[in-house]
């Protein structure tokens, strides 16, 4: 049962392969940062609606919007930087798994924003994998779209798909 939920201890579920440096150098970071990744967000939602909503855990010093490389529209994610360590806990305590633009965000420690890491990774330049699945491979579009959710743990694990 405990499987369900996530690990308090952990402080990221995500290790960024960008980060140049040792594991133990990457939790250190991530215990220092003032750096918050959010996922899971509308290709909609604007730096607007994400400052209302996270200045709400305290006084942010910058955004910056995931934007697809090609398009430079939105891709889905974004980083949010505060002054204060304590602002990016409650950040993460508290928002995270909150609705967004009518989807549940993901609020998770971030190492540090450096600069290219704001472009999508995706083929096409953003992070839109998800449409490009083929029905032919997981059965349906509704198939495709827990997929998505049991990867991006957004349902608790047992729930997913058999793959």
């Amino acid at each position: 049962m405990a499987s369900l939920f996530k690990d308090p201890a952990k402080l990221s579920a995500y290790r960024d392969r960008r980060f140049n440096g040792s594991q133990e150098e990457f939790e250190q970071a991530l215990l220092t940062s003032t750096t918050v990744y959010i996922g899971n967000m509308s290709f909609y939602t604007t730096e607007e609606q994400v400052y209302e909503l996270f200045s709400r855990a305290g006084e942010i010093k910058k955004i910056i919007m995931g934007l697809d490389k090609n398009s430079k529209t939105p891709c889905g994610f974004c980083f949010v930087l505060y002054y204060s360590r304590e602002d990016a806990e409650d950040a993460v305590k508290y928002i995270s798994g909150t609705i967004l633009d009518d989807r549940p965000i993901r609020v998770d420690f971030d190492w540090g924003f450096v600069e290219g890491r704001q472009w999508g990774r995706g083929r096409s330049g953003g992070q839109r994998w998800l449409w490009k699945i083929s029905s032919k491979r997981v059965g349906s579009t509704k198939t495709a779209c827990r997929l998505w959710c049991w990867v991006t743990g957004l349902i608790p694990t047992g729930y997913g798909p058999s793959l």
